[in-house]
């Protein structure tokens, strides 16, 4: 009958007080005004990194050039995970958007088919992707190199929204899907590479009640490597399930996860029912509720040290320039040597490119430069490099130093070793400032988890 109809159509809606007071949305505190640690923080990515990830073309290897709109921009959460598991439902109970015209639009079947980007703006409205990779102020400008396919499928959704002043939120296609990148017309996984490597804190989403751990999402896993400590793992509409059946597929997944994931210590697994519809009854609520209050806290947390994250981002990226620098210049050391009168320098390269472990070019790094081995690039990816760069383009490091500007190796070490973490000292961070020198980390080694709590 239409009064039954009615009746269910209008479930009850939870109590959102506790998502205002942990998010401080209510709060009229005033930003910190960080402007003056940015500009310092440009400066020494300009002077002291920038030279060295030009002259080595390292863009090519990892196709990531930092701009300015990055090194200024807010803290971004990236959304992941299989469709239909509750990304974009998330998003909108988070922001309050359900039942307003910009609510993200969710459903049973893959409805997210483009990037969604959504943040802070005067009036709610949408934007054009091509649009906003237009625009150098925002950081979205290098993804115009994407294509035009692509910026079809990117869109920006202004809304007024007390945390979107802090925080950039980014919906993504479900990855687990069985289409070809082909089908898509544009290179999906490059493209979730740059979010990733820019992303504050990834949230990979899943629906418990078809758990399917399959070949997409280890190509995922190997794509977050490295990223380890901004992964956090949400286990969503976990209330549609009884507590045995969810407790199940709670260790199913930290099963198939273990060995996607090579490290000590293991994502935060979130485990809750992240929308605006009240709990199922004789669920554990409590429980729901707390985990949701934690994801909120960590998310508080990541905005919070926006700062700190930002100079450690361009810190790790400097030890990956630093790492190809001393690569490419072992690739050329070696090519020199290996140089006679008679030798055809072609085959001579490609006998070094083919088989780089027999002149040890990768174990010599480590031997000599305290880089973990966790950072070191993929061989194949040099086969690739190389065949668009040719060896005798480069120049050896020893080359490249000048008289007033010194050397470019130099530089970018005293910007790993004691400028950025001088930098962090000066943030009011400044009770153990050494802790990023060269002889703790090594260099390289990956980063603790800074958001566990201790």
């Amino acid at each position: 009958s239409p009064e039954e109809v009615e009746d269910a159509s209008e479930p009850t809606k939870r109590d959102r007080s506790h998502l205002e007071s942990t998010l401080k949305l209510n709060e009229d505190k005033p930003a910190d005004d960080f402007s003056g640690v940015l500009q310092r923080l440009r400066k020494i990515y300009h002077s002291s990194i920038k030279p060295l990830e030009q002259s080595y073309r390292y863009n090519e290897l990892r196709q990531h050039e930092i701009t300015d709109g990055e090194i200024t921009s807010k803290p971004m959460v990236l959304f992941l995970g299989p469709w239909s598991v509750g990304k974009s439902s998330m998003i909108n109970y988070l922001l309050g958007l359900d039942d307003t015209p910009y609510q993200l639009y969710t459903g049973a079947e893959p409805t997210t088919s483009e990037f969604t980007v959504i943040m802070h703006g005067p009036k709610l409205k949408t934007i054009e992707g091509i649009v906003m990779a237009a625009d150098s102020a925002r950081s979205f400008s290098p993804l115009e190199k994407f294509g035009q396919n692509f910026l079809e499928k990117l869109i920006g959704i202004e809304v007024p929204h007390k945390l979107l002043e802090r925080v950039t939120f980014v919906d993504t296609p479900g990855i687990i899907e069985n289409r070809k990148q082909q089908e898509r017309g544009y290179p999906f996984n490059d493209v979730c590479q740059w979010f990733i490597d820019r992303a504050d804190l990834i949230f990979v989403v899943f629906d418990p009640t078809k758990l399917d751990v399959g070949l997409e999402l280890e190509m995922l896993f190997r794509q977050l490597k490295g990223r380890e400590s901004q992964i956090r793992i949400i286990l969503n509409k976990a209330d549609s399930l009884a507590t045995q059946e969810l407790m199940r597929v709670y260790g199913a997944l930290f099963w198939s996860l273990a060995p996607l994931i090579n490290v000590t210590e293991p994502p935060r697994v979130y485990v809750s029912s992240f929308w605006p519809q009240d709990y199922h009854p004789d669920t554990h609520k409590d429980l729901f509720l707390k985990e949701e209050i934690s994801l909120l806290e960590d998310l508080n947390q990541v905005i919070e040290n926006r700062m700190e994250n930002k100079i450690a981002f361009i810190r790790q990226h400097a030890i990956r320039v630093r790492i190809h620098a001393l690569l490419v210049d072992r690739y050329l050391q070696t090519y020199k040597d290996k140089m006679t009168f008679f030798s055809d320098g072609e085959l001579v390269f490609r006998d070094i490119v083919e088989d780089p472990d027999k002149f040890f070019i990768f174990k010599s790094i480590l031997a000599k430069t305290n880089v973990s081995k966790f950072d070191l690039p993929n061989r194949e990816a040099y086969k690739d490099f190389f065949g668009i760069n040719p060896i005798t383009s480069f120049k050896l490091l020893s080359q490249q130093c000048s008289y007033m500007g010194g050397c470019f190796l130099e530089k970018i070490e005293k910007a790993i070793t004691r400028e950025l973490p001088d930098l962090l000292g000066s943030i009011g961070l400044g009770k153990k400032p050494n802790v990023l020198s060269c002889d703790i980390t090594g260099c390289g080694e990956t980063p603790k988890n800074r958001y566990r709590k201790p």
